[in-house]
């Protein structure tokens, strides 16, 4: 049984802070549901790459076009019934407000989370990516982790990308089930 058969018309955000596997988990997401993928980080303004690449932290004012573009992304699959899969770091609950309202109506989120340790290795390993390490601390202050919202899985990053995926899709499955991936 597949996810986007499932309850279609359905978008799902990635979230977390930057190093926390977004792009792979949601790539793996969409792949084993049928869903198309869209990377988060290549619908930011010109500006803010060039902002975060300089080390400097983006405000919520930088972050709302972004946030628009990718609830664009959400509402246009959702007219065209179509599942998607999209990598956001959705760090505060008002940014995740604002992705719900874009959808009208389903909506999930998959929160990745893991030790700071983990997320400044995965990030210092990386190459040739924009956002630098040095930006990891600003992300996690902040991060208002999405405890207590609904149509919220999280999954801990500690382990194999596929088995991050598995839990991700389990968990996206059981909320289906229980209905919550509406806006409320």
């Amino acid at each position: 049984m597949e996810l986007g058969k499932e309850v279609l018309p359905l978008a799902v955000v990635v979230m977390g802070v930057s190093g926390c596997g977004k792009s792979s988990v949601g790539a793996g997401v969409a792949a084993r549901n049928g869903m198309r993928f869209v990377e988060g980080d290549q619908l930011h303004p010109a500006a803010n790459v060039e902002k975060m690449a300089q080390g400097i932290p983006l405000t919520d004012a930088d972050r709302l076009p972004w946030l628009d573009r990718i609830g664009e992304e959400i509402k246009t699959a959702k007219e065209a019934s179509q599942g998607l899969a999209i990598s956001c770091s959705a760090l505060k609950r008002s940014y995740r407000d604002r992705l719900r309202q874009a959808a009208g109506g389903h909506l999930a989120f998959v929160f990745l989370e893991g030790s700071r340790d983990l997320l400044l290795s995965r990030m210092q390993a990386r190459q040739g990516h924009f956002m630098p390490a040095s930006l990891l601390d600003s992300q996690l202050q902040t991060l208002e982790p999405p405890t207590g919202e609904a149509g919220v899985v999280t999954v801990a990053i500690d382990m194999a990308l596929d088995d991050v995926v598995a839990l991700a899709c389990e968990g996206l499955k059981s909320a289906a089930v229980k209905g919550g991936f509406h806006a409320g």
